[in-house]
């Protein structure tokens, strides 16, 4: 994923997140960052709206469970505000019933806390790009339900198999091979393998159209 050019404006993360420590411990790891910085922090529902009014940020990252409240109803009243507005969530809670509402309301990304910072930092700069991130080891689940169901064979979601879905949406969020190679700690040829099998499957004729579909899928799924 690209960084800013030196002297360019660097993106500004709104953190609404209850817990004092991590709150810090992302702050920090955002401010370390030569193309982004926090611009606020919060750590309820109603600090989050306001702190979002007030600092009209590039990004959220947001708690789903915010001292006991629903994050996503957070996370609609910032969609009203700002319609657009990327909010990558932040959950515990590694399940569809979860990840899929908030989704549906407006969210571009949804990843674990637990995950490493360097899958942080991709799902930060895919979704500033316009991007959908969803966590990798909810990918086949996620994606397969949002992506607009259909009979059998009719999707990327039901013609390919979880590995190849999970390199999809990658190469959808405007990685390279290698980028995924690193990511996965696959090798290059492999993944470039899987790309033509991929290709083959959905019968996109090449590189380009296979970019571009997977761009518009992940799309698409946000809605």
């Amino acid at each position: 994923m690209s960084q800013s050019k030196p002297g360019a404006a660097k993106q500004r993360i709104l953190i609404v997140e209850d817990h004092p420590l991590y709150r810090d411990g992302l702050r920090r790891f955002i401010d370390h960052q030569p193309d982004l910085v926090c611009c606020g922090e919060a750590d309820s529902c109603q600090t989050g709206y306001e702190a979002a009014v007030r600092l009209k940020p590039d990004l959220v990252l947001l708690d789903l469970r915010l001292r006991k409240e629903d994050g996503t109803e957070l996370l609609k009243r910032l969609q009203t505000l700002r319609p657009g507005l990327p909010v990558l969530v932040l959950s515990q809670r590694e399940d569809t019933l979860h990840a899929l509402p908030a989704l549906r309301a407006g969210a571009r990304g949804y990843i674990m806390k637990e995950e490493v910072t360097k899958e942080l930092l991709t799902a930060i700069r895919s979704v500033l790009q316009g991007n959908v991130y969803v966590n990798q080891r909810l990918h086949g689940m996620v994606l397969s339900k949002i992506s607009g169901g259909g009979p059998a064979g009719a999707g990327p979601g039901d013609k390919l198999s979880d590995r190849e879905l999970q390199l999809f949406q990658l190469f959808g969020s405007g990685l390279g091979p290698q980028q995924i190679a690193e990511q996965l700690d696959l090798s290059v040829k492999t993944v470039e393998a899987h790309r033509e099998n991929i290709k083959h499957k959905l019968g996109l004729p090449d590189a380009a159209t296979f970019v571009r579909v997977a761009q518009d899928w992940l799309r698409d799924s946000g809605e």
